[in-house]
This record gives structure tokens, sequence and C-alpha cells, in this order.
């Protein structure tokens, strides 16, 4: 290594146990720095409209957009946590942030992309009532069960990462093999845990649920889109409101999954996970983009959060009484 050309000790103090890196062209650099900046920033300020445009509005405030909330605050963090740390890990070469803070942010990496799995099961079995039994959809589907909800899948994915990480935590620099170096390795059997308990389980409820789900708006659709019970006029087939929620939400379902299953291909090969493979800032980018497509996809699909957008950028949210806008 140390015939190098171009590259510098890490910890130049520590001949003998610094790592050593070669240096990326200043240009490339900056290339890299504004682009992935440019993702990160975008990503925190589209999901945090999101989450102002829920909180805020009280025609929003229904159990289908507390799950999306969550989703954005996700996402957000993602963006305002995740991305940064990896960004600098990815460009830079020599980790200069220390060994608590190299397994801290990806115990926190970990745990949001966990939370966004459960998010999105809990929303699929969310759209699931609404579409195949929406008599029993207001009478099973409450608020202070989708907060129960949320607040269990939160807690499970900080646990549940934990508990992956355990061997880290205690010994943060135990894969290092010198000073300046961000090392997080995965075992095959904790990868192949967490591949069935975050990916094949959780993935298989989503993909089951939304078959189901559009077989049914379909024969619906078919059928006439205004039955009526025989006793007080409710409407039978779910309303066309909720099949355009379906068919968003299955959009960002489908995106999250179309990103997410790379990221456990070492997995799926019989392979430890590792972030010094060379195909890690890829596959890490890739699912951490999805942060920034899902509320583009709300905003291609929901009139709402176009005019909740407006209303927000042009300062009308801070009108009395602005929370009572009908914006649906």
């Amino acid at each position: 290594m140390d015939g190098m050309e171009g590259a510098q000790l890490c910890f130049p103090q520590l001949l003998n146990s610094s790592c050593r890196g070669l240096m990326r062209p200043r240009t490339e650099t900056v290339l890299l720095y504004t682009l992935l900046s440019s993702i990160a920033v975008l990503t925190v300020v589209l999901n945090l409209l999101v989450i102002i445009s829920i909180s805020h509005f009280g025609q929003l405030h229904t159990p289908t957009n507390l799950l999306l909330l969550s989703l954005a605050i996700a996402d957000l963090l993602v963006g305002l946590l995740v991305m940064p740390v990896e960004m600098v890990r990815f460009i830079e070469t020599c980790w200069l942030l220390g060994d608590l803070v190299c397994t801290f942010s990806y115990m926190m990496g970990f745990t949001l992309i966990s939370a966004s799995v459960g998010n999105m099961v809990l929303i699929s079995i969310d759209r699931f009532v609404a579409i195949c039994y929406p008599l029993q959809y207001p009478i099973h589907i409450t608020r202070s069960r989708i907060e129960v909800c949320v607040c269990a899948c939160w807690a499970a994915s900080f646990f549940y990462n934990g508990l992956i990480l355990m061997d880290h935590l205690r010994q943060p620099d135990r894969y290092n093999s010198c000073d300046g170096e961000c090392m997080v390795v995965i075992s095959f059997v904790s990868g192949t845990i967490d591949l069935l308990c975050t990916f094949f389980g959780p993935c298989s409820v989503i993909v089951v649920l939304y078959v189901r789900v559009f077989v049914v708006a379909v024969s619906q659709a078919r059928v006439g889109r205004s039955h009526f019970t025989a006793v007080g006029a409710v409407k039978v087939t779910a309303k066309k409101s909720e099949r355009k929620a379906a068919r968003a939400l299955g959009m960002v379902i489908m995106v999250f999954l179309m990103s997410f299953c790379p990221y456990y291909y070492p997995s799926l090969a019989g392979q430890e996970i590792s972030n010094s493979a060379s195909s890690w800032a890829i596959v890490s980018w890739l699912l951490f983009f999805n942060s920034c497509l899902n509320p583009l996809i709300y905003a291609f699909f929901y009139p709402w959060f176009r005019k909740a957008i407006k209303l927000i950028v042009t300062l009308k949210i801070l009108e009395q009484n602005s929370s009572q806008e009908n914006i649906m």
C-alpha cells in the first residue's frame, strides 16, 4: 500500500495502524457532494411537506394518513441523519467521526429501514380492509388502534436492530483493520434471520394483500360503483377515493420493493452483508433514494397533497382557521 500513487494516511501520526486511502480528484468530489447533498435536501423538504400537510389540515387526520405520516417521518430521518453520514463515508477515503458514530449511524439506518417496512405492512392491511371490507373498516381501523400499531412498529424496529447489531454496539471497531475505517459486517446467520424477518415475511404479506385488493377492486368496478344495501342506503362497494388511494399506495410499495431487493442480494447468495463491498454504495443509495420518491408519488396521485403544498408554500397555513381548509 505504501507505493500507492496519490494515497495518504488517514492519521499520519499513526504510521503503523492508520488506514491509507486514494484521494478522489477535486472535481469528482465536488460533483458527488453536490449531487448527494441535493438528494438529501430534497428528501428532507418533500417529506417535511408531507408531515406538515397531514399534521396541519383536519381533513387529513385519518387512519390511512396517520400511516403515511409515520412513513414520512422515517423518510425524513433518512434524509436528515442517514444520508449525510453515508455521503461522507462514501466520498471521503477516511472515516474521521469515530467508531461509535459509525455503528450508531448504521443502527439508525437499519432501524429506519425496518420501520419503513413495518409501515408498508400496516398500509397494506389498511388498504385490504378498506377495499375488501368497507363496512367493517370504520369499526376495526380506528385512529387509536393505528397509533398503537405505529408505536409498536417503531419500538420493534429499535429492539430488533439492536439485537442484529449487538456485537457492533459492544465492540464498534471489531471489524476495522486500521484506524480511519468504518466497517460494519452482518454475519450470514444474522443476515439470514434479517432476510426472513425484514424481507421475505413482510414482502409476502404485502404482495398477497395487494393482489387481493386489486382483484376485489377490479371486480367491484365491473359490478358497479354504487350498489346499496337494503337498509340505510350504505354503499357496499369501496369508494372511488379508496380505490385511488390503493393505487397510489400500491405504487409506493412497488417502488419500495424494487429499491429494497438489491440490498438483500448478498443474503440470498449466502454471503455476509458488508459495507466494504464494491456494490454497497449503489445498493444503499438506491434504498435511500426511495425516501425521496415517496412524496413525489403522493404529488402525482393525490390532488390534496398538491393543494396542501400550495397553501404551505404561500404561507396561507399561518392564517386563522387554515387547518379547517377544504383540500379534499
